[in-house]
């Protein structure tokens, strides 16, 4: 066999190991039995389970909630430390404030979960607030973690753009917070997008930190995933899994098509 040929079959057992199971997991979301390996026949069944079912809506709804908050504390706050790593120079501090800032990005996250729970007992006990642990406490757990994330797209993106439209806007008396809104938010905006985008997946899908933090009544959808996968896998997380695949598949054509759309534009 040939260099090319030994490629190319590599490549497909890559894509296979890496998709095969996830095509299994969608075909078995409509079998019609309740056992995850024996075919039984085509059914929406679990499907109709799926959306009957009140634990796993609130789960979902409090885990998109929880995202977008999270994600939005986080994209204030790391657009902030990334401003400052960035355009701010040496200052004192600047390296207890990085270390404290990017340690998130090299914790374990069984570390993070552990420290934040200590973090809100303590307040509990000293201050009175929070007053138990839940939804609230899980966003700011959230995101605190986020907020790295946040921080090093912005301060990649202003370290690549420079400060040669800020200086010029600068040059023609606009006033700082002109150059701010006119000219460093626009030159931002992929970064604000993906760093915003990057905080609310990271909560959607974290399991370990929000099982610290969270109490009575704030069960994410990981934490309710993770729990029911311990009693026995059934078709409907099959479901639930084919039905985000079918989500996120269809942001991506989404994402595409308005690139596609944009090009077109631009060349003409």
């Amino acid at each position: 066999m040939t260099a090319r040929g030994v490629g190319l079959s590599w490549l497909v057992f890559c894509y296979a190991f890496l998709y095969l199971p996830i095509a299994f997991l969608i075909g078995f979301s409509f079998n019609a039995s309740r056992s995850v390996t024996v075919w039984d026949g085509l059914s929406w069944h679990w499907y109709w389970v799926l959306g009957h079912d009140t634990a796993m809506l609130g789960a979902a709804w409090l885990s998109l909630r929880i995202a977008v908050v999270s994600a939005s504390v986080a994209l204030v706050v790391g657009t902030a430390s990334g401003l400052a790593l960035a355009r701010f120079g040496r200052f004192g501090g600047r390296a207890a404030f990085e270390a404290a800032l990017f340690a998130p990005l090299i914790l374990p996250e069984v570390i993070s979960g552990i420290s934040l729970l200590l973090l809100f007992v303590l307040l509990e006990r000293f201050t009175g607030w929070p007053s138990g642990r839940g939804a609230g406490t899980v966003t700011l757990a959230h995101a605190s973690v986020s907020v790295a994330y946040v921080a090093v797209v912005v301060r990649a993106r202003l370290a690549d753009v420079g400060t040669g439209l800020e200086e010029a806007a600068a040059d023609l008396y606009a006033p700082p917070w002109k150059v701010f809104l006119a000219v460093t938010v626009p030159v931002l905006a992929p970064a604000l997008v993906a760093g915003w985008l990057l905080g609310f997946t990271l909560s959607l899908d974290d399991v370990v930190v929000a099982s610290f933090t969270s109490g009575p009544g704030a069960t994410t959808l990981p934490m309710l995933v993770f729990s029911a996968t311990r009693l026995g896998v059934t078709p409907e997380i099959y479901a639930l899994a084919t039905v985000i695949v079918g989500v996120v598949a269809v942001g991506l054509v989404g994402v595409g098509w308005g690139r596609r759309k944009g090009r077109a534009a631009d060349g003409a």
